[in-house]
């Protein structure tokens, strides 16, 4: 692999979530699994969280935003769960962007953020994970998943990976048993609009026969707005004509541009409901 796509790799895999069931990976495991000494692992990592913290100074620049971040509903010592798929996974995630921006700004607070996201889940592999989610006794849990129940396997007209009726019976289920396990309270976010066009001309989803199309996405956009807690809408975020470039060459994963602009949207609408 070239050093570009070890970065990405770094950037969206994470063996140590999807293989927790060994007991815990260290750097110099992980870091074989690249290719690389355990000290370029951790540079590389260390380059993702030095990134997603100045994307949170970025956006505190903003007074109105700053503000906005003091009214989030989170108390001091609550615990924030992250639930989702790549776009969450990312190391640049919305997620861990709202990491830094709270460290930054309301430090004394002692707010955790844990990020329990595994690139390539789909709502089914997500309730397999459900009974860990107590484990970590959350308070919140903001919850991003449908994209790859999207996913269509040969073309535009292939099967999707999960059906429509199946991802509404995921999601359900995922927060019905939840609801069973915690008292957290749940926010939904949901999936992130693609660029069909980049999609269709990105080679390695040509040679594995994978798409989406936004009426899937749409979708299932449809059924977790219709959930009954707290949702964040994606779309209208990042479909803005603001000439920033929210999405990368895949045409499927956030840039960290578009990651920012999700940040945001979920920090509206959170200090909207405080």
């Amino acid at each position: 692999m070239n050093a570009a796509m070890t970065e990405r790799l770094i950037r969206f895999q994470h063996p140590e979530k999807a293989l927790g069931y060994l007991g815990g990976l260290d750097a110099d495991r992980i870091a074989a699994l690249y290719g690389l000494d355990a000290g370029s692992y951790r540079r590389v990592r260390q380059e993702h969280e030095e990134q997603a913290r100045r994307a949170a100074t970025d956006l505190l620049d903003d007074p109105e935003f700053a503000e906005k971040v003091d009214r989030l509903p989170f108390a001091p010592d609550q615990r924030v769960v992250a639930v989702g798929e790549s776009t969450t996974d990312d190391l640049l995630s919305w997620f861990e962007i709202l990491r830094h921006v709270i460290d930054l700004r309301r430090p004394a607070d002692g707010i955790t953020l844990t990020n329990t996201a595994v690139s390539g889940h789909t709502t089914t592999q997500a309730l397999t994970l459900l009974p860990g989610l107590s484990f970590h006794r959350p308070d919140w849990v903001l919850c991003m998943l449908g994209g790859n129940d999207a996913q269509r396997l040969g073309s535009v007209d292939g099967p999707t990976l999960v059906s429509v009726a199946e991802t509404e019976r995921n999601l359900r289920a995922l927060r019905d048993l939840a609801a069973k396990r915690t008292a957290a309270r749940w926010v939904w976010i949901t999936p992130s609009p693609v660029d069909e066009a980049r999609l269709a001309a990105y080679q390695p989803f040509q040679r594995a026969g994978l798409t989406w199309t936004n009426r899937d996405v749409d979708a299932i956009r449809q059924i977790v707005n219709a959930q009954p807690d707290l949702t964040v809408d994606s779309h209208p975020a990042l479909t803005r004509q603001t000439g920033e470039e929210f999405l990368l060459d895949d045409g499927i994963h956030l840039s960290l541009a578009g990651q920012q602009a999700l940040t945001a949207a979920v920090v509206d609408a959170l200090s909207d409901k405080s």
